[in-house]
Protein backbone atom coordinates (compact mmCIF):
# COMPACT_ATOMS: atom_id res chain seq x y z
CA UNK A 1 0.00 0.00 0.00
CA UNK A 2 2.59 2.31 0.82
CA UNK A 3 4.49 1.69 -2.31
CA UNK A 4 1.54 2.44 -4.28
CA UNK A 5 0.80 5.40 -2.48
CA UNK A 6 4.12 6.92 -3.20
CA UNK A 7 3.81 6.50 -6.99
CA UNK A 8 0.45 7.89 -6.94
CA UNK A 9 1.85 10.94 -4.84
CA UNK A 10 5.30 11.48 -6.93
CA UNK A 11 3.21 11.19 -10.38
CA UNK A 12 1.01 13.85 -9.20
CA UNK A 13 3.69 15.99 -8.00
CA UNK A 14 5.84 15.31 -11.19
CA UNK A 15 2.52 16.21 -13.58
CA UNK A 16 0.99 19.17 -11.44
CA UNK A 17 -1.67 16.65 -10.51
CA UNK A 18 -3.93 16.90 -6.91
CA UNK A 19 -2.94 13.47 -4.88
CA UNK A 20 -6.20 12.83 -3.89
CA UNK A 21 -6.22 10.86 -0.16
CA UNK A 22 -9.28 8.34 0.09
CA UNK A 23 -10.23 5.78 2.93
CA UNK A 24 -11.39 2.54 1.86
CA UNK A 25 -13.82 1.65 5.37
CA UNK A 26 -17.27 -0.01 3.90
CA UNK A 27 -15.92 -2.96 5.45
CA UNK A 28 -17.35 -2.33 9.25
CA UNK A 29 -16.19 -5.88 10.57
CA UNK A 30 -12.41 -4.69 9.56
CA UNK A 31 -12.31 -1.61 9.68
CA UNK A 32 -11.82 0.60 12.98
CA UNK A 33 -11.65 3.92 14.12
CA UNK A 34 -8.45 2.64 15.54
CA UNK A 35 -6.83 1.47 11.77
CA UNK A 36 -8.47 4.83 10.50
CA UNK A 37 -6.01 6.87 12.87
CA UNK A 38 -3.24 4.59 12.24
CA UNK A 39 -3.55 4.90 8.30
CA UNK A 40 -3.41 8.79 8.98
CA UNK A 41 -0.82 8.57 10.85
CA UNK A 42 1.60 6.05 8.91
CA UNK A 43 1.20 8.71 5.91
CA UNK A 44 1.64 11.86 8.07
CA UNK A 45 5.31 9.94 9.42
CA UNK A 46 6.15 9.03 6.03
CA UNK A 47 5.50 12.65 4.42
CA UNK A 48 3.51 11.95 1.89
CA UNK A 49 1.24 15.07 1.91
CA UNK A 50 -2.16 14.97 0.17
CA UNK A 51 -4.04 17.92 -1.34
CA UNK A 52 -7.02 16.45 -1.12
CA UNK A 53 -9.29 14.10 1.61
CA UNK A 54 -9.38 13.75 5.26
CA UNK A 55 -8.47 16.25 7.72
CA UNK A 56 -7.56 18.54 4.63
CA UNK A 57 -10.94 18.74 2.70
CA UNK A 58 -11.64 19.48 -1.04
CA UNK A 59 -14.32 20.10 -3.19
CA UNK A 60 -15.47 16.48 -3.57
CA UNK A 61 -15.80 15.23 -0.07
CA UNK A 62 -16.26 13.54 2.39
CA UNK A 63 -13.31 11.59 1.69
CA UNK A 64 -14.22 8.37 3.68
CA UNK A 65 -16.34 6.14 2.08
CA UNK A 66 -18.27 5.23 5.41
CA UNK A 67 -19.27 8.69 5.20
CA UNK A 68 -21.08 8.40 1.79
CA UNK A 69 -22.87 5.27 2.15
CA UNK A 70 -25.88 7.37 0.85
CA UNK A 71 -24.35 7.96 -2.08
CA UNK A 72 -23.47 4.74 -2.84
CA UNK A 73 -27.49 3.24 -1.89
CA UNK A 74 -28.77 5.98 -4.81
CA UNK A 75 -25.97 5.19 -7.72
CA UNK A 76 -27.03 1.48 -7.10
CA UNK A 77 -30.55 2.15 -7.20
CA UNK A 78 -30.39 4.45 -10.28
CA UNK A 79 -27.61 1.08 -12.25
CA UNK A 80 -30.93 -0.75 -11.25
CA UNK A 81 -33.52 1.41 -13.03
CA UNK A 82 -31.50 1.84 -15.60
CA UNK A 83 -30.94 -1.87 -16.91
CA UNK A 84 -27.04 -1.96 -15.80
CA UNK A 85 -27.79 -4.01 -12.66
CA UNK A 86 -29.92 -6.77 -11.56
CA UNK A 87 -31.30 -8.69 -8.54
CA UNK A 88 -29.52 -11.89 -8.13
CA UNK A 89 -31.23 -14.47 -5.79
CA UNK A 90 -28.44 -17.52 -6.23
CA UNK A 91 -27.26 -18.91 -2.35
CA UNK A 92 -23.44 -19.20 -2.07
CA UNK A 93 -24.67 -23.12 -1.85
CA UNK A 94 -25.40 -22.70 -5.65
CA UNK A 95 -22.90 -20.88 -7.28
CA UNK A 96 -20.01 -22.67 -5.80
CA UNK A 97 -22.29 -25.70 -6.88
CA UNK A 98 -22.10 -24.51 -10.74
CA UNK A 99 -18.90 -23.35 -10.47
CA UNK A 100 -17.84 -26.79 -9.56
CA UNK A 101 -19.69 -28.36 -12.63
CA UNK A 102 -18.62 -25.22 -14.81
CA UNK A 103 -14.69 -26.61 -14.03
CA UNK A 104 -15.52 -30.57 -14.87
CA UNK A 105 -17.08 -29.32 -18.28
CA UNK A 106 -13.92 -27.48 -18.91
CA UNK A 107 -15.92 -24.50 -18.89
CA UNK A 108 -14.35 -20.67 -17.76
CA UNK A 109 -15.87 -20.98 -14.10
CA UNK A 110 -18.01 -17.69 -12.98
CA UNK A 111 -21.17 -16.50 -12.69
CA UNK A 112 -23.20 -18.01 -14.99
CA UNK A 113 -25.87 -15.42 -15.66
CA UNK A 114 -28.72 -17.37 -14.30
CA UNK A 115 -30.32 -14.46 -12.66
CA UNK A 116 -30.01 -12.12 -15.31
CA UNK A 117 -33.67 -12.23 -17.08
CA UNK A 118 -36.05 -13.17 -14.17
CA UNK A 119 -39.57 -13.41 -14.78
CA UNK A 120 -42.12 -11.36 -12.07
CA UNK A 121 -42.94 -14.84 -10.74
CA UNK A 122 -39.78 -16.52 -10.47
CA UNK A 123 -38.51 -13.51 -8.19
CA UNK A 124 -41.78 -13.69 -6.00
CA UNK A 125 -40.83 -17.27 -5.86
CA UNK A 126 -37.58 -16.46 -4.08
CA UNK A 127 -38.69 -13.56 -2.41
CA UNK A 128 -41.34 -15.59 -0.68
CA UNK A 129 -38.29 -18.43 -0.07
CA UNK A 130 -37.27 -15.69 2.28
CA UNK A 131 -33.84 -15.43 -0.19
CA UNK A 132 -32.66 -11.58 0.37
CA UNK A 133 -30.87 -11.08 -3.18
CA UNK A 134 -27.64 -9.18 -3.81
CA UNK A 135 -27.13 -6.77 -6.57
CA UNK A 136 -25.19 -7.74 -9.74
CA UNK A 137 -23.80 -5.59 -12.52
CA UNK A 138 -24.49 -6.67 -16.09
CA UNK A 139 -21.31 -6.97 -17.92
CA UNK A 140 -21.53 -6.19 -21.70
CA UNK A 141 -21.06 -9.16 -24.21
CA UNK A 142 -18.03 -8.30 -25.60
CA UNK A 143 -14.65 -8.09 -24.95
CA UNK A 144 -12.64 -5.38 -22.89
CA UNK A 145 -10.18 -3.14 -23.69
CA UNK A 146 -7.82 -0.33 -22.47
CA UNK A 147 -4.21 1.26 -22.60
CA UNK A 148 -2.48 0.73 -19.62
CA UNK A 149 0.41 3.25 -18.42
CA UNK A 150 2.54 0.85 -17.39
CA UNK A 151 1.59 -2.63 -19.21
CA UNK A 152 0.46 -1.12 -22.26
CA UNK A 153 -2.88 -2.85 -24.57
CA UNK A 154 -4.40 -5.04 -22.45
CA UNK A 155 -7.36 -6.96 -23.29
CA UNK A 156 -9.97 -8.88 -21.56
CA UNK A 157 -12.32 -11.57 -22.95
CA UNK A 158 -16.36 -11.66 -22.18
CA UNK A 159 -15.49 -14.97 -21.14
CA UNK A 160 -13.34 -14.13 -18.39
CA UNK A 161 -14.71 -10.80 -16.95
CA UNK A 162 -18.36 -12.42 -15.66
CA UNK A 163 -21.51 -10.29 -13.90
CA UNK A 164 -20.32 -9.25 -10.63
CA UNK A 165 -21.86 -8.20 -6.95
CA UNK A 166 -21.90 -4.71 -6.36
CA UNK A 167 -24.13 -4.97 -3.08
CA UNK A 168 -24.14 -7.31 -0.57
CA UNK A 169 -27.51 -9.47 0.41
CA UNK A 170 -27.25 -7.06 3.64
CA UNK A 171 -27.15 -3.87 1.52
CA UNK A 172 -23.29 -2.77 1.89
CA UNK A 173 -21.99 -1.74 -0.80
CA UNK A 174 -18.54 -3.71 -2.21
CA UNK A 175 -15.34 -2.25 -3.29
CA UNK A 176 -16.02 -3.21 -6.95
CA UNK A 177 -19.10 -0.20 -6.45
CA UNK A 178 -17.89 2.03 -4.56
CA UNK A 179 -14.61 3.11 -5.85
CA UNK A 180 -15.30 3.48 -9.48
CA UNK A 181 -18.52 5.86 -8.14
CA UNK A 182 -16.09 7.81 -6.51
CA UNK A 183 -13.54 8.08 -9.12
CA UNK A 184 -16.43 9.31 -10.98
CA UNK A 185 -17.83 11.90 -8.50
CA UNK A 186 -14.11 12.67 -7.36
CA UNK A 187 -13.39 13.50 -11.21
CA UNK A 188 -10.07 11.22 -10.60
CA UNK A 189 -8.20 10.72 -14.03
CA UNK A 190 -5.66 8.60 -13.26
CA UNK A 191 -4.99 5.84 -11.07
CA UNK A 192 -2.08 3.54 -10.40
CA UNK A 193 -2.35 0.30 -8.26
CA UNK A 194 -0.65 -3.01 -7.87
CA UNK A 195 -1.01 -5.79 -10.01
CA UNK A 196 -3.16 -8.03 -8.24
CA UNK A 197 -5.94 -5.24 -8.92
CA UNK A 198 -5.52 -5.64 -12.87
CA UNK A 199 -8.31 -8.46 -13.22
CA UNK A 200 -10.88 -5.98 -11.48
CA UNK A 201 -9.89 -3.10 -14.29
CA UNK A 202 -12.41 -4.68 -17.13
CA UNK A 203 -15.27 -4.49 -14.79
CA UNK A 204 -14.44 -0.96 -13.58
CA UNK A 205 -14.09 0.29 -17.18
CA UNK A 206 -18.07 -1.13 -17.84
CA UNK A 207 -19.21 0.48 -14.39
CA UNK A 208 -17.75 3.71 -15.62
CA UNK A 209 -19.54 3.35 -18.86
CA UNK A 210 -22.55 2.72 -16.94
CA UNK A 211 -22.18 5.55 -14.86
CA UNK A 212 -21.95 7.72 -17.81
CA UNK A 213 -25.14 6.60 -19.32
CA UNK A 214 -27.16 7.32 -15.95
CA UNK A 215 -25.87 11.12 -15.59
CA UNK A 216 -23.24 9.95 -12.23
CA UNK A 217 -20.36 11.00 -14.01
CA UNK A 218 -19.27 13.20 -17.52
CA UNK A 219 -18.03 10.37 -19.07
CA UNK A 220 -14.50 10.65 -17.87
CA UNK A 221 -12.78 7.40 -17.80
CA UNK A 222 -9.59 7.58 -15.34
CA UNK A 223 -6.58 5.94 -17.13
CA UNK A 224 -4.95 3.11 -15.04
CA UNK A 225 -1.21 1.73 -14.21
CA UNK A 226 -0.50 -1.66 -12.73
CA UNK A 227 2.59 -1.61 -10.77
CA UNK A 228 4.96 -4.90 -10.72
CA UNK A 229 3.81 -7.68 -7.67
CA UNK A 230 6.53 -7.44 -4.64
CA UNK A 231 8.10 -10.86 -4.10
CA UNK A 232 9.16 -11.71 -0.54
CA UNK A 233 10.64 -15.03 0.39
CA UNK A 234 11.05 -18.35 -1.56
CA UNK A 235 9.50 -16.31 -4.71
CA UNK A 236 5.86 -15.34 -3.91
CA UNK A 237 3.99 -12.73 -3.62
CA UNK A 238 4.86 -10.46 -0.32
CA UNK A 239 1.11 -10.48 1.50
CA UNK A 240 0.16 -8.47 4.51
CA UNK A 241 1.05 -11.45 6.70
CA UNK A 242 4.41 -11.14 6.07
CA UNK A 243 7.00 -9.32 8.86
CA UNK A 244 7.97 -7.13 5.83
CA UNK A 245 5.09 -5.72 5.37
CA UNK A 246 4.63 -4.18 8.56
CA UNK A 247 5.08 -0.38 8.49
CA UNK A 248 5.12 -0.57 12.53
CA UNK A 249 8.13 -3.02 12.45
CA UNK A 250 9.95 -0.64 10.61
CA UNK A 251 9.27 2.36 13.08
CA UNK A 252 9.78 0.57 15.93
CA UNK A 253 13.24 -0.27 14.90
CA UNK A 254 14.05 2.98 13.63
CA UNK A 255 14.14 3.19 10.10
CA UNK A 256 13.82 6.37 8.81
CA UNK A 257 10.89 7.13 6.58
CA UNK A 258 12.78 8.61 3.95
CA UNK A 259 14.92 5.91 3.76
CA UNK A 260 12.34 3.32 3.63
CA UNK A 261 10.35 5.74 0.42
CA UNK A 262 13.72 5.64 -1.07
CA UNK A 263 14.12 1.97 -0.91
CA UNK A 264 10.02 1.14 -1.94
CA UNK A 265 10.56 3.67 -4.95
CA UNK A 266 13.55 0.93 -6.44
CA UNK A 267 10.97 -1.77 -6.14
CA UNK A 268 9.69 -1.59 -9.88
CA UNK A 269 11.09 1.77 -10.41
CA UNK A 270 14.44 3.56 -11.43
CA UNK A 271 15.83 6.76 -11.07
CA UNK A 272 18.17 6.53 -14.04
CA UNK A 273 22.35 6.69 -14.23
CA UNK A 274 22.05 3.66 -11.43
CA UNK A 275 21.21 5.93 -8.70
CA UNK A 276 19.68 4.24 -5.74
CA UNK A 277 19.87 7.26 -2.88
CA UNK A 278 17.77 10.23 -3.36
CA UNK A 279 14.90 11.67 -1.56
CA UNK A 280 11.17 11.66 -2.73
CA UNK A 281 11.30 14.96 -3.89
CA UNK A 282 13.80 13.90 -6.22
CA UNK A 283 12.09 11.13 -7.01
CA UNK A 284 9.15 13.65 -8.06
CA UNK A 285 11.14 15.37 -10.21
CA UNK A 286 11.83 12.90 -12.55
CA UNK A 287 9.17 10.23 -12.05
CA UNK A 288 7.69 9.03 -15.15
CA UNK A 289 5.47 6.02 -15.55
CA UNK A 290 7.76 4.87 -18.18
CA UNK A 291 10.56 4.42 -16.15
CA UNK A 292 8.42 1.50 -14.44
CA UNK A 293 9.49 -2.25 -15.00
CA UNK A 294 6.64 -4.78 -15.74
CA UNK A 295 8.78 -7.27 -14.13
CA UNK A 296 7.84 -8.72 -10.50
CA UNK A 297 10.45 -6.47 -7.84
CA UNK A 298 11.79 -8.92 -4.78
CA UNK A 299 11.86 -7.38 -1.51
CA UNK A 300 15.42 -7.16 0.25
CA UNK A 301 15.24 -6.49 3.79
CA UNK A 302 19.37 -6.13 3.91
CA UNK A 303 19.22 -3.70 1.08
CA UNK A 304 16.24 -1.86 3.02
CA UNK A 305 18.52 -1.58 5.62
CA UNK A 306 21.64 -0.96 4.13
CA UNK A 307 19.76 2.09 2.35
CA UNK A 308 18.68 3.20 5.92
CA UNK A 309 21.99 3.13 7.26
CA UNK A 310 22.87 5.64 4.18
CA UNK A 311 20.15 7.79 5.12
CA UNK A 312 21.12 7.75 8.99
CA UNK A 313 24.93 8.71 8.02
CA UNK A 314 23.58 11.81 5.90
CA UNK A 315 22.06 13.38 8.70
CA UNK A 316 23.61 16.22 10.60
CA UNK A 317 24.69 15.22 14.24
CA UNK A 318 22.10 17.54 15.35
CA UNK A 319 19.02 15.91 13.36
CA UNK A 320 20.55 12.38 14.38
CA UNK A 321 19.86 13.48 18.16
CA UNK A 322 16.47 14.54 17.49
CA UNK A 323 15.98 11.12 15.80
CA UNK A 324 17.23 8.63 19.00
CA UNK A 325 15.87 10.47 21.83
CA UNK A 326 12.48 8.90 21.47
CA UNK A 327 14.23 5.58 21.42
CA UNK A 328 16.37 6.37 24.45
CA UNK A 329 13.45 7.60 26.15
CA UNK A 330 11.41 4.09 25.50
CA UNK A 331 14.59 2.85 26.87
CA UNK A 332 14.04 5.22 29.95
CA UNK A 333 18.10 5.78 29.86
CA UNK A 334 17.05 10.17 29.28
CA UNK A 335 13.89 12.03 30.49
CA UNK A 336 10.90 12.65 28.02
CA UNK A 337 12.31 15.59 28.38
CA UNK A 338 15.97 15.60 28.33
CA UNK A 339 18.07 17.86 30.47
CA UNK A 340 21.37 19.89 29.43
CA UNK A 341 23.77 17.23 30.60
CA UNK A 342 21.76 15.02 28.84
CA UNK A 343 21.56 16.44 25.47
CA UNK A 344 25.26 17.23 25.82
CA UNK A 345 26.49 13.64 26.37
CA UNK A 346 23.60 13.18 22.73
CA UNK A 347 25.50 16.01 20.89
CA UNK A 348 29.01 14.38 21.85
CA UNK A 349 28.04 11.15 20.85
CA UNK A 350 26.44 11.12 18.20
CA UNK A 351 28.90 11.29 15.76
CA UNK A 352 30.46 8.58 17.66
CA UNK A 353 27.95 6.47 16.39
CA UNK A 354 26.67 7.77 13.25
CA UNK A 355 28.82 5.59 11.19
CA UNK A 356 28.05 2.42 13.10
CA UNK A 357 24.23 2.76 12.78
CA UNK A 358 21.86 0.80 10.48
CA UNK A 359 18.74 1.57 12.59
CA UNK A 360 17.90 4.25 15.22
CA UNK A 361 17.20 1.68 17.73
CA UNK A 362 20.90 0.56 18.15
CA UNK A 363 21.46 4.01 19.50
CA UNK A 364 20.07 2.37 22.59
CA UNK A 365 23.00 -0.34 22.73
CA UNK A 366 25.06 2.12 21.85
CA UNK A 367 24.68 4.37 24.08
CA UNK A 368 23.31 3.29 27.56
CA UNK A 369 26.72 3.15 28.89
CA UNK A 370 27.02 6.90 28.78
CA UNK A 371 23.50 7.22 29.99
CA UNK A 372 22.73 5.15 32.77
CA UNK A 373 23.47 6.48 36.29
CA UNK A 374 26.55 4.92 38.65
CA UNK A 375 24.50 2.29 40.33
CA UNK A 376 22.51 0.93 36.56
CA UNK A 377 26.19 0.47 35.07
CA UNK A 378 26.91 -3.27 34.57
CA UNK A 379 29.10 -5.26 32.30
CA UNK A 380 27.54 -7.53 30.02
CA UNK A 381 27.41 -11.10 31.50
CA UNK A 382 29.21 -12.83 27.91
CA UNK A 383 32.10 -9.88 27.93
CA UNK A 384 32.93 -10.15 31.63
CA UNK A 385 35.44 -12.93 31.42
CA UNK A 386 37.44 -10.11 29.40
CA UNK A 387 37.84 -8.28 33.03
CA UNK A 388 39.31 -11.60 35.18
CA UNK A 389 42.00 -11.86 37.23
CA UNK A 390 44.44 -12.14 33.83
CA UNK A 391 43.61 -8.55 32.96
CA UNK A 392 44.15 -6.89 36.41
CA UNK A 393 47.47 -5.76 35.71
CA UNK A 394 46.28 -3.93 32.46
CA UNK A 395 43.60 -2.53 34.13
CA UNK A 396 45.92 -1.20 37.25
CA UNK A 397 48.58 0.62 35.18
CA UNK A 398 45.69 1.78 33.39
CA UNK A 399 44.34 3.35 36.25
CA UNK A 400 47.25 4.43 37.42
CA UNK A 401 48.10 6.63 34.43
CA UNK A 402 44.60 7.58 34.00
CA UNK A 403 44.45 9.04 37.55
CA UNK A 404 47.72 10.97 36.88
CA UNK A 405 46.77 12.24 33.34
CA UNK A 406 46.86 16.44 33.31
CA UNK A 407 44.11 16.86 30.41
CA UNK A 408 41.14 14.89 30.26
CA UNK A 409 40.87 14.56 26.19
CA UNK A 410 40.90 11.99 23.90
CA UNK A 411 44.25 12.37 21.90
CA UNK A 412 46.02 12.64 25.69
CA UNK A 413 44.01 9.75 26.75
CA UNK A 414 44.80 7.84 23.92
CA UNK A 415 48.79 8.51 24.14
CA UNK A 416 48.85 7.78 27.65
CA UNK A 417 47.26 4.77 27.40
CA UNK A 418 49.47 3.42 24.35
CA UNK A 419 52.87 4.04 26.22
CA UNK A 420 51.75 2.51 29.47
CA UNK A 421 49.95 -0.74 28.11
CA UNK A 422 52.04 -1.32 24.72
CA UNK A 423 55.28 0.22 25.50
CA UNK A 424 55.53 -0.13 29.02
CA UNK A 425 53.79 -3.41 29.10
CA UNK A 426 54.33 -4.63 25.69
CA UNK A 427 50.98 -5.94 24.74
CA UNK A 428 49.62 -5.67 21.57
CA UNK A 429 46.75 -3.24 21.09
CA UNK A 430 43.97 -5.78 20.88
CA UNK A 431 44.91 -7.59 24.65
CA UNK A 432 45.71 -3.71 25.79
CA UNK A 433 42.57 -1.93 24.95
CA UNK A 434 39.84 -4.69 24.81
CA UNK A 435 39.65 -5.26 28.40
CA UNK A 436 39.63 -1.69 29.20
CA UNK A 437 36.99 -1.32 26.71
CA UNK A 438 35.42 -3.94 28.14
CA UNK A 439 35.56 -2.21 31.76
CA UNK A 440 34.35 1.28 30.79
CA UNK A 441 31.63 0.49 28.16
CA UNK A 442 30.63 -2.90 29.89
CA UNK A 443 30.77 -4.95 25.96
CA UNK A 444 33.63 -5.64 23.86
CA UNK A 445 32.21 -3.67 21.52
CA UNK A 446 31.13 -0.20 21.75
CA UNK A 447 31.44 3.80 20.17
CA UNK A 448 35.37 4.67 19.60
CA UNK A 449 36.92 3.60 23.33
CA UNK A 450 39.05 6.83 23.58
CA UNK A 451 36.60 9.14 22.35
CA UNK A 452 33.76 7.61 24.88
CA UNK A 453 35.94 8.05 27.62
CA UNK A 454 36.66 11.57 27.32
CA UNK A 455 32.55 12.20 27.13
CA UNK A 456 32.08 9.68 29.80
CA UNK A 457 34.65 12.16 32.20
CA UNK A 458 37.47 10.97 34.40
CA UNK A 459 35.70 10.26 37.73
CA UNK A 460 33.29 7.91 35.95
CA UNK A 461 35.81 5.64 34.18
CA UNK A 462 38.21 5.71 36.90
CA UNK A 463 34.95 4.57 38.86
CA UNK A 464 34.57 1.53 36.35
CA UNK A 465 38.41 0.75 36.52
CA UNK A 466 37.99 0.45 40.32
CA UNK A 467 34.98 -1.58 39.99
CA UNK A 468 36.80 -3.54 37.49
CA UNK A 469 39.72 -4.21 39.37
CA UNK A 470 38.10 -5.00 42.18
CA UNK A 471 36.11 -8.20 40.83
CA UNK A 472 32.72 -5.41 41.14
Amino acid sequence: MIRTALFNWAFAKHTGGTFVFRIEDTDSARDTEESYNALLDSLRWLGLDWDEGPEVGGDFGPYRQSDRLPVYAEVAKRLRDGGFAYHCYCSSQELEERRELAKTEGRTPGYDGKCRELSHDQVEAYEDEGRDPVLRFRMPDRDIEWDDLVRGSITFGAEHVPDYVLVRANGDPLYTLVNPVDDALMRITHVLRGEDLLSSTPRQLALYEALAAIDVSDGTTPRFGHLPYVMGEGNRKLSKRDPESSLLMYRESGYLPEALLNYLALLGWSMGDDQEFFSKEQMAEVFTLERVNQNPARFDLKKCTAINGDWIRSLAPAELVERIIPFLVAAKLILPKPTSEQLSILELAAPLIQERMENLSQSVEMLAFMLQPAESFVVDEGDRGVIGPDAAPTLVAARAVLGELPRWQTDEIHEALRVTLVDGLGLKPKLAFTPLRVAITGRRISPPLFESMEILGRSACLARLDAAIGGG
